[in-house]
């Protein structure tokens, strides 16, 4: 299986990797990676795989039966192939940002409001996310931004540990997605902001808060019973 490297160091740029194998000429699975798959709301990574010279750009990354395939432009990589691989990091840095951020506004809503995650959409130019909330109003989920903006001014730090499924088990409050824990994850990575806040997630973050920059809600949507939708940007 796949060395995923994102989940220990979201910052990793550059790498030496071997080709594992390749499938139709552009499903390339490495030994070990710093390309985060598509999944939890957050978009695969974009870069690039190279061998002796020639880029294999990397368009697509997913997570298929457990394994990390990356999708490149063009064939040419073979099993036991040697190569160097870069990530788009401008890219990359904005999703780390927006998830970062929607870590910050999910703690406050789930404090607050007894709020949880039914859905999230990380973007370059803009972030979704729903949530379950009875008693909303666009005013108050305003107030809970701009508590977020506060503790950005903290800029407390991000880490990351691990914990057994047994210890999770016994914080519930660390699931902050509405369809709870995974059933066959027997070991969960887990991001903490500060002592402020922790859950359960697998993708990647910035280091401190005041990378976030501040946190500005362009448009709120109410979905129905309990559904609600907010958008915002990072400025």
């Amino acid at each position: 299986m796949t060395n995923a490297l994102y989940m220990d160091d979201s910052y990793l740029k550059t790498w030496n990797a071997k080709v594992v194998s390749v499938k139709d000429d552009k499903y390339i699975i490495l030994d070990k990676t710093a390309f985060y798959p598509k999944g939890g709301g957050q978009p695969g990574d974009e870069g690039f795989i190279n061998k002796d010279g020639t880029d294999f750009r990397v368009v697509y990354v997913g997570k298929f039966s457990g394994e990390i395939s990356h999708e490149v432009d063009k064939s040419g990589l073979k099993e036991g192939d040697e190569v160097s691989c870069e990530l788009d990091w401008e890219r990359r840095y904005t999703y780390m940002r927006y998830h970062t951020a929607s870590h910050l506004i999910s703690n406050i809503l789930y404090r607050r409001a007894n709020a949880k995650i039914t859905g999230n959409q990380i973007g370059m130019d803009k972030t979704r996310m729903d949530f379950s909330m009875i008693d909303y109003s666009p005013e108050k989920l305003r107030a809970y931004v701009d508590e977020a903006n506060r503790i950005i001014d903290q800029d407390l730090p991000i880490t990351i540990g691990y914990m057994s499924r047994e210890g999770a088990l016994q914080k519930p409050e660390l699931a902050r997605l509405a369809m709870g824990l995974p059933k066959d994850i027997k070991e969960f990575r887990i991001v903490r902001i500060g002592d402020i806040d922790e859950q359960i997630d697998g993708g990647t973050h910035i280091s401190h808060l005041k990378e976030i920059g501040k946190i500005e809600v362009i448009k709120t949507v109410n979905k129905g019973k309990n559904n609600r939708r907010m958008y915002f940007i990072l400025k």
